[in-house]
């Protein structure tokens, strides 16, 4: 997870993660949108790192912080 210290490293790799699967499908995480990790955080989210991305653009959402990411993502 996120704390006070984040790893640069992995808040870009978390910019750059793509949902796999479903509706937003080659979606990168941060342009989902929050009700999408809502309805996951109610139903619970997957197994395995997707998860653990999942619950982070979660709490980055959820606290508007995702547009910190979105300058990460390459282009």
């Amino acid at each position: 997870m996120i704390g006070s210290n984040p790893d640069p490293k992995h808040l870009i790799e978390l910019a750059n993660y793509k949902m796999p699967f479903g509706k937003y499908e080659g979606y990168y995480l941060a342009n989902i949108p929050e009700y999408y990790f809502v309805w996951f955080k109610q139903k619970g989210f997957p197994e395995g790192k997707l998860g653990r991305m999942m619950a982070e653009m979660y709490e980055l959402k959820l606290n508007g912080l995702e547009g910190l990411l979105q300058r990460l993502i390459k282009k």
